[in-house]
């Protein structure tokens, strides 16, 4: 079917059935071969000669032997002289031309042609004698293997190199070109033969030529029309029909089908739509219960913290207050002033642990809060910045999300005062639309990252987890340490 279509010219239409037949014929390689080629003539024709080319070299690859290379190869040759690459084509027809299975008689048409178009290349590259030879050879081969069709373009090919020497003959081999082909119904050829009797004008028809010429292209144009809408409608009317019977065989099946596929369907969809329920039910709990967890060993560690806390710091104070007062006489002035030095020092650190446990507020005074807070820490010896903590719009922040972040900078000031011996804390507060970042950076001591949750962060981590968070910890001994918190709004 393409190689009808590429001879009425329809060479889009041409590619277009090739490229069907490629599913049917993969395991083919002669197949695939040929439909490269077909390919490769047809963008040819199109003027697309690199395209050709490169279908021409995808059917020398699918070419088992070198005689069923032949033709693309041939046909590569002919798109070069086309290009001007003269010297290109010459290389590759004297090779073909020198494998030994083209002296069988059978291949005596193809020998021609090769024979032809090497001496049409070696005329275009200024080797005319060489060129006029091969190509005499040529149309002497096609003449006597009665090849009428490629006769045409041996005389084609002598009519161009006589316009160069002898008018008269290039008329000659012109007009004969002309006769084969109107006899074998061959338009393009007809046409070529017109060109070079006009553009030689050396009789006195040249108008009628060039009438001939113009009439002859209308015409050819409308044929090729007419062809592709004829061939559109038979392949359209064929899949058409082809598809009407596949229908008719298919309804039936589906009609049988469609209920008990409905069934299954209405029953498969209900078992899904029972797991997934489940399932749904079973994620919920397992998220509630984690979240539970987070926040119940939040509480308890922070619980934990406080009670040894007490007992490490205030207990052994209070006993050692208590034996002082039994132990020496409080009548005199300098033991009564001892006393209460120590007893103001013991409520100097209940109102640190309380300071450091006790309620945030989560109203319009969270950001002054936060600043009091912070500024607790800040002493003679250690210096605590914290910038761009204005810059957050924190009436859209929710409640639990603040109670979190200013429980979390709480125990990052303990941690710090405690371990840490920084003498500079840099908090720096970010965000944007979906979250709140908070850099942490001191320059104390550090440790190393295995020891991070025996130094109480690890609260704090199940705190930034509740609130589906992430803490991510920088450190090394001697070399400072960094936090960075993301909230999500």
């Amino acid at each position: 079917m393409a190689t009808i279509q590429q001879v009425n010219g329809d060479y889009y239409g041409s590619k277009e059935t090739v490229t069907e037949a490629l599913p049917f014929a993969k395991k083919i390689k002669g197949h695939i071969s040929c439909i490269n080629n077909i390919l490769g003539i047809a963008d040819k024709e199109l003027s697309l000669y690199n395209d050709a080319i490169f279908y021409y070299n995808e059917s020398v690859k699918e070419s088992e032997s070198f005689e069923g290379k032949q033709a693309p190869l041939s046909n590569i040759a002919a798109v070069y002289i086309y290009q001007k690459k003269y010297n290109e084509a010459i290389i590759l027809l004297e090779s073909i031309l020198d494998k030994k299975f083209l002296n069988d008689k059978s291949k005596e048409r193809s020998k021609a042609i090769i024979k032809d178009n090497l001496g049409f290349a070696y005329f275009k590259n200024g080797q005319d004698e060489k060129g006029f030879h091969l190509m005499s050879e040529g149309l002497k081969m096609r003449i006597e293997t009665n090849d009428n069709y490629g006769s045409i373009e041996s005389h084609l090919h002598l009519a161009d190199y006589y316009s160069q020497k002898d008018l008269h003959k290039s008329d000659e081999n012109a007009l004969e070109a002309y006769a084969i082909a109107s006899k074998l119904n061959s338009v393009d050829e007809r046409l070529e033969a017109l060109q070079i009797l006009i553009s030689n004008n050396n009789s006195g028809q040249n108008h009628k030529y060039t009438q001939q010429y113009f009439r002859i292209n209308d015409s050819i144009i409308k044929v090729r029309n007419n062809f592709k809408n004829k061939f559109a409608k038979i392949k359209y009317d064929s899949k058409k029909e082809k598809d009407e019977n596949e229908q008719l065989r298919l309804e039936k099946a589906e009609n049988e089908l469609s209920l008990q596929t409905a069934k299954y369907l209405r029953i498969v969809f209900a078992i899904v739509l029972f797991f997934l329920l489940i399932l749904i039910a079973i994620l919920i709990r397992y998220y509630k219960n984690k979240n539970k967890a987070i926040e119940f060993k939040s509480s308890y560690d922070t619980e934990t913290r406080i009670a040894k806390k007490i007992h490490d710091e205030l207990a052994n104070d209070v006993f050692q207050v208590i034996a002082f007062a039994e132990s020496q006489s409080l009548a005199k002035e300098n033991t009564k002033e001892n006393l209460l030095q120590k007893l103001d020092d013991i409520y100097g650190r209940v109102r640190g642990i309380s300071k450091e446990n006790n309620k945030i507020d989560i109203g319009i005074a969270f950001t002054q809060n936060i600043k009091e807070m912070l500024s607790a820490y800040h002493t003679g010896e250690r210096n605590i910045i914290a910038t761009n903590l204005e810059s957050v719009n924190w009436e859209t922040v929710d409640d639990i999300k603040k109670i979190t972040i200013g429980r979390v900078l709480q125990e990052l000031m303990v941690n710090m005062k405690k371990h840490s011996k920084a003498n500079l804390v840099v908090i720096k507060f970010e965000n944007d639309p979906k979250s709140i970042y908070i850099n942490y950076t001191d320059n104390g001591i550090g440790c190393e990252k295995t020891k991070i949750s025996k130094n109480g962060l690890q609260n704090m981590e199940n705190r930034i987890q509740a609130v589906k968070g992430i803490i991510e910890f920088e450190t090394e001994p001697n070399n400072g340490f960094k936090a960075r918190i993301v909230i999500p709004k």
